[in-house]
């Protein structure tokens, strides 16, 4: 299994709404133990074992909409299938703390999905979607490269608890 977990490269992002997938990658350490990330692929990926099995884990280090180099890369030199994938990555569709495990579906405006759908030829792949909710006014580019706010940065664990917990069941 392939996860991909989407962010934007370097600190001036770090704590953005657009880097919930990378941010959910760090809190997997917390739970699974040390991640030794490589770089290649236009990003930093790791073998990790869990349950016995082995999963590999990818953090595109391209920006948003050039995520699909780094997973074409990836899945071409490890020959991971379409259906061995789960894109992990921050949704302004779904309300902030929601987390949404679904198969398919539409792009919703989302630059890093719009660019790994064209690189895969398809939407159909598995999907952990990150609430971050809609902005109520103003920008939703502006939204999602902005951080997240001291009252949601609190709430944040409980969100990846979610996560990690339906990833787990799955």
């Amino acid at each position: 299994m392939l996860l991909v977990f989407l962010g934007n490269p370097g600190s001036r992002y770090k704590l953005s709404r657009h880097n919930f997938g990378f941010m959910f990658a760090d809190y997997l350490e917390s739970r699974i133990g040390k991640i030794l990330w490589n770089n290649k692929f236009k990003g930093e990926w790791s073998k990790v074992e869990i349950n016995s099995k082995q999963h590999f884990f990818l953090k595109p280090q391209t920006f948003m909409n050039k995520s699909g180099e780094s997973v074409q890369a990836m899945m071409a030199f490890f020959k991971i299938g379409i259906n061995e994938i789960i894109v992990i990555h921050d949704d302004i569709e779904t309300g902030f703390e929601d987390v949404v495990f679904k198969k398919g579906g539409g792009l919703a405006g989302h630059n890093g999905l719009r660019s790994i759908s064209k690189v895969l030829g398809t939407n159909d792949y598995m999907r952990l979607k990150l609430g971050t909710g809609r902005p109520s006014k103003g920008d939703v580019s502006s939204f999602v490269l902005g951080n997240f706010n001291d009252d949601e940065q609190i709430v944040l664990p409980v969100v990846f608890d979610k996560a990690f917990n339906l990833l787990k069941d799955f």
